[in-house]
């Protein structure tokens, strides 16, 4: 189904609903500063925890309001028993377009291929650092190898596109961006730098620890020569580059240069809460309308009418706050688990 221009709601700054991130669980088994840098935390409830039929009830209901880009997100979601079967739920959905998911690629290496034959049609792998060392000591996890193994696993699987993910910081990698893109380029992978941000867990967060989409196009055409911008894809949350080789890279400035007036994604956690912007304090809660025996119809009202009431633009208003810090200090994280990046999917 081709959903019109017609059908799909826009908000208060005229933004068309056009992706959802479904995060299908708040686990994780890496423990990374910049995401989960406390020792303990408090979980969603087993039981509040959406069934992959909720799931793809509430996919369908957003793709048929125009949300047809849908990023499977965690947590970890390869953490989520029998994954492959929610994503064959998902890419059976009317209206679904583009079926994606991000993971920290421990697991992906067994199971690439079982996801491609599922129906996913895109990968992002999160790698910040080609130094095993480094990743014990930052991420608490030793299986750099095994993420590794993931990349390749997933480029043998015939994936429409394979993606890295790399969270660049101050004092830890950011002598790596140089061959974190050598990397990529052997990998035929296209990879993202992402600025780091000051949302969710990363309590320790500061300014001074940003490394800027500047100072990375500066460190990549210090020795690669002239960066060229490519043309912009609505709403993408990266900017991409070209070398004058054709290799193309992404850089994610979500903290120097935000891109909120572009922004068509909202969140959905694993139980069910809808966030309609990821530094945005409260949600809506979808799965207890749900259960409460809801309507497809009184769904989708409830869904457009929140969209149209939407102002968010939490990054660009972050950006404006003299003296930021971190978001939230950990006291508060733990008094709700949902304003944690591992739990409303990054």
């Amino acid at each position: 189904m081709t959903v019109s221009t017609r059908m799909i709601p826009t908000d208060r700054l005229r933004r068309p609903m056009g992706s959802l991130r479904l995060s299908v669980t708040d686990r994780c088994n890496m423990r990374c500063r910049y995401c989960m840098p406390e020792e303990e935390y408090r979980w969603l409830p087993r039981s509040s925890i959406l069934s992959f039929e909720e799931l793809a009830r509430l996919t369908a209901l957003f793709a048929g309001l125009g949300a047809g880009k849908v990023r499977l997100t965690g947590g970890e979601p390869l953490l989520r028993h029998d994954l492959p079967d929610l994503i064959g739920k998902l890419a059976a959905v009317d209206g679904v377009r583009d079926l994606a998911l991000t993971t920290n690629g421990i697991l992906l290496a067994e199971r690439a291929a079982a996801l491609r034959a599922a129906g996913l049609g895109r990968v992002t792998v999160s790698l910040d650092t080609l130094r095993p060392e480094r990743m014990t000591e930052f991420a608490r996890s030793d299986r750099h190898a095994d993420v590794l193994a993931g990349v390749s696993a997933a480029v043998s699987a015939g994936f429409d596109s394979v993606k890295i993910n790399a969270v660049i910081i101050r004092g830890y990698n950011e002598d790596e961006v140089l061959p974190l893109l050598a990397f990529a380029r052997a990998e035929g992978v296209e990879l993202r730098f992402i600025e780091y941000m000051d949302v969710g867990g990363a309590t320790r967060w500061t300014h001074g620890q940003v490394v800027s989409q500047a100072e990375i196009l500066a460190a990549v055409a210090e020795v690669h020569g002239p960066v060229t911008t490519v043309a912009a894809r609505a709403a993408a949350p990266a900017e991409r580059f070209r070398l004058s080789d054709g290799t193309t890279f992404g850089v994610i400035a979500s903290t120097t240069a935000p891109f909120c007036r572009d922004c068509d994604r909202s969140r959905l956690t694993a139980d069910g809460t809808w966030y309609l912007c990821l530094y945005a304090t409260d949600g809506i809660n979808l799965r207890d309308v749900l259960r409460a025996g809801a309507s497809d119809a009184e769904l989708t009202d409830l869904i457009r009418a929140a969209w149209a009431a939407r102002a968010d633009r939490g990054a660009e208003e972050r950006l404006a706050v003299p003296g930021r810090g971190a978001l939230y200090q950990v006291e508060t994280l733990r008094a709700d688990p949902r304003r944690e990046m591992h739990t409303r999917g990054g």
